[in-house]
């Protein structure tokens, strides 16, 4: 990873733990990217201190840990402000994630999780209370992720034009 750059081994890395962190050993790795078990516990060592790797979570089906309600708060804030806003929302009860964007006039994605509409609600009021408004609200039915696929081994790129 000189200068910071990623080869191939550390995008193979990086999808496999994408793919399942927890299931996944670094001799796993090794044996799919023909390096040592070192080699990868190394890698992935610089990657997280270089905050590639930013952490490691759960996936948590929110419906069936008895949250039902997923909302998304397309929200607004000054722009100066917007990127500092964020540790302050994420430590509202019932938000799980924020997203700061950089186009349109709505710059914040806000996601709440909830029992019931009284769960939400005040999520909405503690944000218009700290200067951030809330433009629209989406119910979230599901919501699924994939392992970035550019980082999956042997990947060619050539084909994608």
């Amino acid at each position: 990873m000189d200068n910071g750059a990623i080869d191939d081994v550390d995008r193979a890395i990086l999808y496999a733990l994408q793919a399942d962190a927890r299931n996944t050993s670094s001799g796993d790795i090794a044996e799919r990217t023909g390096t040592s078990d070192s080699t990868v516990r190394k890698r992935i060592g610089r990657l997280e201190s270089d905050d590639v790797i930013k952490g490691y979570s759960a996936s948590v089906d929110y419906q069936r840990s008895g949250y039902p309600l997923r909302m998304l708060l397309y929200c607004t804030a000054s722009i100066p402000e917007r990127g500092e806003r964020i540790p302050e929302i994420l430590d509202i009860d019932g938000v799980v994630s924020v997203q700061e964007l950089v186009t349109g006039e709505e710059n914040l994605l806000v996601t709440v999780v909830g029992e019931s509409d009284s769960d939400i609600t005040p999520v909405a009021q503690e944000l218009l209370d700290m200067g951030v408004t809330v433009a629209d609200e989406v119910l979230v039915r599901t919501h699924e992720t994939t392992p970035f696929g550019r980082f999956e081994a042997g990947r060619d790129d050539e084909a994608d034009g």
